[in-house]
């Protein structure tokens, strides 16, 4: 699952998982409990820089772990050390492309302090940063093998996609 932070990728990434009886893999999480640090606390500390360093190499170890799960990645994963090619290599990537009125409505309603890329922004901060994510992003998120556009976007559809492809 690949889009900005806020478009669904770890809520949708779950039920995705369990329609398909796989796994789910939230990035992030493996990150954590693989250092032993929050993402923030290692933005905070080390960078961001490192931050994609890590991201880079635990998505590398995910996806030439087990097989058959649904990975949820950070919402900048693909666009850093040809992480989207490895991506398309190892599996099928979902774009969730949610509209940026609906992603700041759900940042704005989870408190989007929380994390690291919108800590500290105020309302018009944050959709500013969203729309230079977006443009800065888009090209990577649109060579996923699958988009998923809109704001309510199902899990019967994307299950009809994947079949699709096989």
């Amino acid at each position: 699952m690949l889009g900005l932070p806020g478009s669904g990728k770890s809520t949708f990434g779950r039920l995705i998982a369990r329609k398909l009886n796989f796994a789910f893999v939230d990035l992030d999480q493996v990150i954590e409990t693989e250092t032993g640090k929050k993402i923030r606390e290692i933005f905070q500390e080390e960078g961001e820089g490192k931050f994609r360093e890590l991201e880079s190499q635990y998505l590398e170890k995910v996806l030439n772990g087990v097989e058959g799960f649904v990975l949820a990645t950070g919402g900048g994963t693909p666009c850093f050390n040809d992480n989207m090619d490895l991506i398309n290599q190892k599996g099928i990537s979902v774009y969730l492309d949610v509209s940026l009125e609906e992603i700041f409505r759900r940042l704005h309603k989870d408190d989007g302090g929380k994390r690291p890329l919108f800590a500290g922004l105020d309302e018009g901060e944050m959709i500013l940063k969203l729309k230079n994510l977006l443009a800065e992003r888009e090209y990577f998120y649109n060579q996923a093998k699958i988009k998923l556009s809109g704001d309510d976007v199902s899990t019967e559809h994307l299950i009809s996609e994947l079949l699709g492809l096989f």
